[in-house]
């Protein structure tokens, strides 16, 4: 590839990984999974571009590992152990993914590389994006034997701080967007937020509500999602299933959330993707295991706290069977 430096002035590097049928193409800049496709399927199954500029821009958080905190935070404020943080807000006043200059927006070091493995890491400094830090994190991706996409993330930290990092790749099991799909999501609860999608704190059980996906459920959904399923059981589980008439996609994970985004607001124009054209409203879904968002803001959720001594780990994986 042409070389191509980001904004902290180092070069961004291209990985491929394979292992059986299927192929992985990566980018050190938010450690973003760009591409992914099996053996007999003519397209990527996750949306990207194969110029990594794009990343910079309209494409910031296309399969990138997105944090230090996930998704959004009320007003970026976050008490912590008596003191009150401001973090930096880039939503309509809100914190989202770790403001304009989050992790993803990094160029990560290349730590391990094997032929069907990558480590990514990086370290954030004291004070980052509003947080108390360093934070150290890695981010290894491999594929499996059985073809599945294993991510695993850690993080550990020198001072007491918030880390709630995930891996927010759209996805698409065929070429036309989410039509043709149907998700079936294991969660008996959901978040309900307000109009800037803030959990308002209740914890609502799916019954009776379009929200209820616990059976294959058409996309688009009845009503668009942005929205954190509350995942029953713990331990590393199945969590999700998406799938066409071809191929189904398994999500297992050992996070206790699923952020979907049905990208019912998406629009890359005038930037391509894979397929040569702009993506837009519905284009692909995204899947992020993670911890519940505005956690510090809501004692009833799990904690997003990490200190000194402790280990941030997550672990998920993508499974696909072919029809």
């Amino acid at each position: 590839m042409t070389s191509v430096k980001s904004a902290d002035g180092t070069t961004l590097q291209k990985i491929t990984l394979t292992n059986g049928t299927a192929r992985a193409q990566l980018i050190s800049y938010g450690a973003s999974l760009t591409d992914f496709r099996l053996d007999g399927i003519p397209y990527s199954l996750v949306l990207g571009s194969t110029d990594p500029e794009n990343y910079f821009g309209k494409m910031r958080y296309f399969g990138a590992i997105v944090g230090p905190i996930a998704n959004r935070i009320a007003q970026g404020k976050a008490l912590l152990d008596g003191q009150s943080l401001q973090l930096a807000v880039n939503e309509n006043g809100n914190a989202l993914h770790g403001g304009l200059e989050g992790i993803s927006q990094k160029n990560w070091q290349v730590e391990v590389l094997k032929s069907d493995q990558v480590t990514f890491s990086l370290e954030t400094s004291d004070g980052e994006s509003g947080l108390p830090g360093p934070l150290e994190i890695k981010v290894s991706y491999s594929i499996q034997n059985d073809d599945a996409l294993k991510i695993e993330v850690s993080a550990k930290s020198e001072k007491p701080t918030f880390c709630n990092p995930a891996f927010h790749g759209y996805w698409c099991l065929n070429d036309k967007g989410l039509s043709g799909h149907k998700l079936m999501i294991h969660a008996d609860h959901f978040l309900p937020t307000n109009e800037a999608l803030i959990p308002t704190g209740e914890i609502q059980p799916v019954d009776r509500t379009p929200y209820d996906l616990r059976q294959p459920s058409a996309l688009p959904a009845e009503i668009s999602l942005d929205t954190n399923f509350c995942l029953n059981r713990n331990g590393l589980r199945e969590v999700a299933r998406l799938e066409t008439d071809e191929l189904a996609m398994i999500v297992e994970t050992d996070a206790p959330g699923l952020q979907v985004y049905d990208a019912a607001r998406l629009d890359t124009s005038p930037v391509l993707g894979h397929s040569g054209k702009p993506y837009g409203r519905h284009a692909g879904i995204a899947m992020e295991p993670q911890l519940w968002p505005d956690a510090p803001n809501q004692p009833n959720f799990p904690s997003i706290t990490l200190r000194p001594g402790e280990r941030f780990s997550q672990i998920s994986f993508f499974r696909f069977q072919r029809k």
